[in-house]
């Protein structure tokens, strides 16, 4: 009986013991799932140069300044509408006064409120040339900002400007809490209002947000974000196939075939505002000759590159593309056409095989292809091309610079307006900063001045065909394709909002 009982009470202890056994081994399982459940991670390629929307001027910085970061407006990702963000409505007494009415009950992530205050403040250090912002020329007509009251502010402008509110939806007039810029660095710890709150930054490897519980829209589904960095795009497609990565944007050409051959993704494509292409330093006296220009114009096959993106480039000689104000379909093949023995006369002609020229790329797989490309091309028209390969951020102190001879560049074109693409990239004022071609034109920069200073639309676009015009007959650049936006997806997850601009938000993110 005994025997029995001690039996008995054994299998209890032991059922007792397997059963919390069991509960401890099985909890981090839950919370691992848990986690997983609420965790979304993306992969770039390229780590974010800084997070301040104030110091910042490229597309990694601002994917997560999008997320942390708010405008007074913002352009609506379905219609391209530009709609109030933390604006509530605005009025214009005249064509040089904007009264802003903010939202009210919005906080920053460190607690201080949302404000005009808070507006007029980013807004007076973004112009204050003391700053030295990269897009400073965003409120380069702005006069005077004057804060009426707690969530009223005044803008008055030097001429009246048609793209201002496209100007106020650009990443980079975020607004930024004035407490946290004094206390600290913005460009390593942002602060905003947005969606997201910032949590943590290793350079080169992750930028980790979390969801703002206290965000008056609800807080987001997904409590974690993290930007992974990622140098091997191949390697970011495989994690996105074994579940490692559940978000990539910007589709290589060279791997499209394998994205779409992947089950477990989701891809998104729609014809975009950005661009691409090859520049000249006109800063440097080679590039002054127009027969110089006009040699390395003729000697590039656009078509056959735009071949190889797979569908994801779109082919136009026009520098303000098809999705972007101002853009005028006659300009589509109004270039220099490919024409490699007219090239190949002037090079001999000129003796421009005799001296090196230093073609400056980032070390990203697109530029590297449109420099192997060209240089090729270029090679076979008779110049002597050596191409110099930097990483990103590298890449945009170099080309800021001034120290390259042909270059590409990029452009976003967040604003999806002509005067806010030609003004920062191409006119005088901005050589050194944003305008990192050092392209100097009066009779351009009074065009593209014009096209800033009315508000009547159809003088706008008068005024932006025929710089665009000025443009192509200078051979001031080589567009070598217009963006098409894509993206992968994890199945699992729905909600992503994709721009034509590039952008996307996280917000609305779910998972299934």
């Amino acid at each position: 009986m005994k025997k029995n009982f001690l039996l008995v009470l054994l299998l209890a202890i032991s059922a007792v013991l397997a059963a919390c056994g069991g509960e401890s081994a099985s909890a981090p399982k839950d919370a691992e799932a848990a986690e997983g459940n609420e965790t979304f991670t993306y992969a770039t390629t390229t780590d974010a140069v800084g997070l301040s929307p104030i110091m910042t001027n490229d597309s990694p910085s601002s994917n997560v300044i999008e997320q942390v970061y708010e405008k007074l407006f913002n352009r609506n990702y379905e219609t391209g509408e530009i709609e109030p963000e933390l604006a509530e409505s605005y009025e214009n007494p005249d064509d040089l006064t904007w009264v802003i009415k903010l939202k009210e009950g919005v906080k920053f992530h460190d607690g201080t409120d949302f404000n005009a205050e808070a507006v007029k403040y980013t807004f007076d250090k973004l112009r204050d040339p003391a700053t030295a912002a990269p897009r400073a020329s965003l409120l380069e007509p702005v006069d005077t900002i004057t804060v009426l009251d707690d969530y009223t502010v005044e803008i008055k402008t030097k001429y009246p400007y048609g793209s201002f509110l496209a100007a106020l939806s650009h990443a980079n007039a975020s607004i930024v809490s004035p407490t946290a810029d004094q206390k600290q660095d913005l460009m390593k710890e942002p602060v905003g209002t947005g969606a997201f709150k910032f949590v943590s930054w290793t350079p080169g490897d992750q930028v980790v947000l979390e969801a703002n519980e206290e965000y008056r829209d609800g807080a987001p589904a997904i409590k974690k974000v993290v930007y992974r960095v990622v140098p091997e795009v191949s390697t970011a497609i495989s994690m996105l196939q074994t579940g490692e990565v559940n978000f990539i944007d910007g589709l290589p050409t060279e791997q499209i075939k394998r994205l779409e051959s992947m089950e477990n993704i989701n891809i998104e494509k729609k014809q975009g505002t950005s661009q691409y292409y090859l520049t000249f330093n006109h800063a440097k006296e080679m590039n002054k000759d127009p027969e110089f220009r006009k040699a390395v114009a003729s000697a590039i096959d656009r078509d056959a590159y735009v071949e190889k993106l797979n569908g994801l480039g779109v082919r136009s000689d026009s520098v303000i593309g098809p999705e972007v104000f101002g853009y005028d379909e006659s300009k589509d093949n109004a270039g220099t056409p490919y024409d490699l023995e007219a090239a190949k006369e002037l090079v001999e002609k000129n003796g421009y095989g005799e001296k090196p020229i230093k073609l400056l790329t980032a070390d990203r797989e697109n530029f590297m292809l449109m420099a192997e490309i060209v240089q090729s091309q270029l090679t076979e028209a008779g110049f002597n091309v050596q191409i110099e390969t930097m990483e990103w951020a590298a890449f945009l102190d170099t080309a800021r610079a001034g120290d390259y001879d042909l270059t590409f560049l990029s452009w976003s074109n967040v604003t999806a307006d002509g005067s806010e693409l030609l003004y920062p990239n191409f006119h005088s004022d901005n050589a050194g900063s944003s305008n990192r071609a050092f392209y100097n034109n009066p009779e351009f920069d009074k065009l593209v001045e014009a096209s800033r200073s009315t508000v009547d639309q159809e003088e706008r676009l008068n005024y932006l065909d025929q710089a665009n015009a000025l443009m192509l007959e200078d051979n001031a650049v080589v567009i070598m394709n217009h963006g098409v936006v894509t993206a992968a997806l994890d199945k699992n997850y729905e909600g992503l909002e994709l721009s034509a601009t590039g952008q996307w938000s996280l917000q609305n993110i779910v998972r299934k």
